[in-house]
């Protein structure tokens, strides 16, 4: 943080306790303390992101009441060539975020960003805005990731990341836990599950506060989505298996997505109204990519079977999980992917949606069993949706996915019960940032018994870096070695290849 003998009055003037003299020598808290992001990247614009807090585990610590926030954005790291600055009043409602959307922006070019608020500078962030529609792009490098525990490691696989050239960085939902499970903590959550919007903040802050998720976010812009555990843990709509009530369910999912909304690059306009939110979108990247993003959350049909948990393994005789009005996106949200499928005209078309699409049958032997808290659980809306990519046959569709703490890759089937059936898509699951994994003998069985199922592995936490090519998309498997060392190293775990015209991942 560098301070100015006049920031430092108009800081003192604003925060009052919070920035004081001592001995001669100014004594101030950073109101950047979250750091800086960007995202939503067109041709022409973008979003920068940040939030004064200079208290960030106690409220944000930021009086009630405005703060102009100034930003510029450069075409070089040393702000010589300045292509846009403004303005943006930060207030108490929205947790004093910045949301700035600078317009008007060169395509297919890198950009430094920064902010400047009560006498402080922020870290320098770099974006960069997606190429113009149709524009020849050679090589596109993007990284996913998912899951990220605070109390299960350390976020190793971001500081790796971090080092990386990327050109965007896709998350897959779980940014945040609202809940403490599992084991050897190397970390704690604060206080008690969150209900209250000020309780998600803290909560927000905490994981913002890493500095190794904070690089990862300064390097490249970024696009998300959410999963559960940004509101409860298998929540289904307006249900959830720890709170009875819908009303309150309601007034809980409505200040989990305001926190969402508040900490992530996303526009004004993106702002939940209430308990609602539309985060499914769409983005062009030249001629090279198209990428959706869908949410599978907030429209998601029910448990079936009167299961009170959706995380819970098929019921013996439980024929509404085959119900062909069970939906994973809802009816609206299945319309606009319909189309957007049929308008894909990038070479590579990547859905980018929270868990494992291909079917997964969990039971060794005779018999099948599936898991509910995913695509399993609603078998006719994944026909639906591979249905919608063999009618419209989009270029080369990869789907990846995230939430089920493990690397997964596989075919996805035209008909899962039979490995002659074509297979219509791939799919490149990413293991969790930190949250740990299933077990070597949930592993082994997914693969003895899923022939659709090339590779797994569980025990591993990390990202996947892919590259996009005219003739083959790669996806490095990115392994942390040790989760519960700060500074562990992180090396390539396995690497896949999808070929241009050729449905289905291969051995790198």
């Amino acid at each position: 943080m560098r301070l100015t003998r006049r920031g430092l009055l108009l800081g003192a003037a604003v925060l009052g306790p919070l920035a004081v003299l001592r001995h001669g020598r100014a004594q101030s808290a950073d109101p950047f303390a979250l750091g800086v992001a960007s995202g939503c990247p067109r041709p022409d614009r973008l979003v920068l992101w940040t939030r004064l807090a200079p208290q960030p585990l106690d409220g944000g610590g930021m009086p009630d009441a405005p703060v102009e926030v100034d930003w510029e954005l450069a075409e070089d790291e040393r702000f010589r060539r300045i292509a846009a600055r403004g303005t943006f009043t930060a207030i108490p409602a929205h947790g004093h975020t910045v949301h700035a959307e600078p317009a008007g922006l060169a395509p297919g070019r890198t950009y430094w960003y920064r902010f400047r608020a009560l006498g402080a500078e922020s870290p320098v962030g770099r974006t960069r805005t997606a190429p113009a529609p149709g524009a020849a792009v050679e090589r596109f490098r993007f990284a996913f990731a998912s899951c990220q525990m605070y109390e299960h490691g350390y976020f190793s696989a971001y500081r790796h990341m971090a080092g990386q050239d990327l050109d965007l960085v896709v998350h897959l939902g779980d940014y945040i836990y609202e809940m403490s499970w599992g084991r050897r903590h190397v970390r704690r959550h604060p206080g008690a599950i969150p209900t209250e919007l000020w309780e998600f903040r803290d909560r927000w802050a905490l994981y913002k506060s890493d500095p190794d998720l904070a690089a990862a976010h300064r390097i490249a812009p970024w696009v998300a989505i959410w999963d559960d555990h940004e509101v409860a843990n298998d929540y289904t709509g307006d249900r959830s298996p720890r709170t009875e009530d819908p009303g309150q369910f309601r007034r809980i999912r409505a200040a989990a997505y305001q926190a969402y909304w508040e900490h992530m690059p996303l526009p004004m306009a993106a702002r939940p109204q209430g308990a609602d939110m539309r985060i499914h979108e769409h983005y062009r990247f030249g001629d090279m990519l198209d990428l959706t993003l869908l949410d599978d959350r907030q429209y998601r049909s029910h448990p079936p079977c009167g299961m009170a948990r959706n995380n819970a393994p098929e019921r013996p005789g439980c024929l509404e999980r085959t119900d062909a009005a069970r939906t994973m996106l809802g009816a609206d949200q299945e319309a606009w992917l319909d189309r957007r499928l049929g308008e894909a005209g990038g070479r590579w078309t990547i859905l980018a949606q929270q868990t494992l699409m291909a079917e997964l049958d969990r039971k060794a032997g005779e018999g099948q069993s599936f898991w509910m808290d995913g695509w399993d659980g609603h078998p006719a809306a994944r026909a639906r949706l591979l249905g919608a990519i063999e009618r419209h046959r989009p270029s080369n569709p990869v789907v990846i996915s995230g939430d089920v703490h493990a690397f997964w890759v596989a075919d996805l089937k035209r008909d899962f019960a039979d490995p002659s059936s074509a297979t219509l898509a791939s799919e490149i699951v990413g293991t969790s940032i930190t949250s740990q994994g299933p077990s070597d003998t949930a592993i082994r069985t997914g693969l003895a018994e899923n022939p659709h199922i090339r590779y797994a592995r569980g025990d591993k936490r990390g990202y996947v870096a892919m590259t996009l090519a005219r003739d083959s998309a790669r996806a490095d498997l990115m392994a942390v070695d040790d989760a519960f060392e700060p500074d562990s190293a992180v090396r390539p775990l396995a690497s896949f290849v999808v070929e241009n015209g050729v449905p289905g991942a291969k051995p790198a």
